[in-house]
């Protein structure tokens, strides 16, 4: 299959026959073949009934519907997972994201040899409130990663097949994406300035919570991708120069305290001085970081309930 499109959406019932129709004017043209993934996280609305409806009438269309909202990591994680096409291209379902959009995406997938593409949406229609987090987000994630795209978190990405097959994202990791291609092998990550759109139905689900734990992921995901194979080399390390300090003040203590024994001199309880406490709290840390690293070491080595989710139906 040349093709796979995945939307996840919640509450977003009136922009879906009309993103449907939209999408397969393109990719008929492009005469692809193709398949349009709906990942229905928990809405409230009919949105799963339009679903089905245009399943009806359009084979291509499949579905996936969880019992309750997720959040846009999960959806993706699981329109991943039933995804076939060569590219994989995601979209958000509020027509903010064109598909006219599609060809170009593709192109630079299949023909130019990215691993992933990501959308740019250069000039912008949110408010302020939106958009000046959003340039302090991709700063930030820029220099942390090394990737420089100006707009990490446009939903609208291209992805080679087997890039979307070796990435697993989840909490709140969407937006991260490239990263996690990048540290998974896939290097070569792009960017194409694409149209943003006047929202033309319902409301935005964006929130200053939502910034909030991207920064918040944007430290763990660094932290994973630097030393989540690996963790005892990052609490080991900080566990040794704890551990050190503590042994080199100790020495200075026991010294000091013999050089007053052998001069005859009355010496000063060991306990008066600051150093005994130094000594003592950074041994006590020390050894508390060797067992963050052997416990961190474990969990990594027997974590296998990640990204459990509860799904009611799937059309496929």
């Amino acid at each position: 299959m040349d093709l796979s499109i995945c939307i996840p959406l919640f509450n977003e019932e009136e922009s879906l026959p009309e993103l449907h129709d939209w999408i397969v004017r393109v990719v008929e043209a492009g005469k692809w073949t193709y398949e349009i993934v709906f990942i229905n996280d928990g809405s409230t609305d009919a949105s799963w009934e339009v679903i089905r409806g245009l399943r009806a009438k359009n084979p291509n269309v499949k579905g996936i519907c969880f019992r309750r909202n997720y959040g846009k990591s999960a959806a993706l994680n699981e329109g991943f997972k039933l995804a076939q096409g060569n590219v994989v291209i995601t979209m958000d379902a509020d027509l903010q994201d064109s598909p006219d959009e599609i060809p170009g995406l593709y192109a630079m997938i299949a023909e130019e040899g990215y691993h992933v593409i990501s959308g740019w949406k250069k000039k912008r229609y949110d408010p302020i409130s939106k958009t000046l987090p959003t340039k302090l987000f991709n700063w930030a994630t820029r220099k942390m990663s090394g990737i420089n795209l100006n707009d990490f978190n446009c939903g609208l990405k291209a992805y080679k097949g087997e890039v979307t097959k070796n990435v697993e994202v989840s909490g709140e990791l969407h937006r991260y994406i490239p990263v996690l291609a990048k540290n998974a092998g896939y290097p070569k990550i792009g960017e194409r300035v694409v149209i943003h759109q006047v929202r033309k139905y319902g409301t935005t689900k964006f929130g200053l919570e939502r910034f909030v734990n991207g920064f918040l992921d944007l430290i763990s995901l660094y932290f994973v991708g630097r030393f989540g194979k690996r963790p005892m080399h990052f609490f080991g390390t900080l566990g040794v120069l704890m551990l050190f300090t503590g042994t080199i003040s100790a020495a200075y203590l026991g010294i000091n305290k013999l050089y007053y024994l052998s001069s005859g001199i009355k010496a000063p309880l060991v306990t008066s001085n600051p150093w005994f406490y130094i000594s003592l709290t950074t041994m006590v840390i020390g050894v508390q970081l060797f067992l963050a690293g052997f416990i961190a070491e474990m969990v990594y080595r027997n974590n296998g309930e990640r990204n459990q989710y509860q799904i009611s139906e799937t059309l496929s």
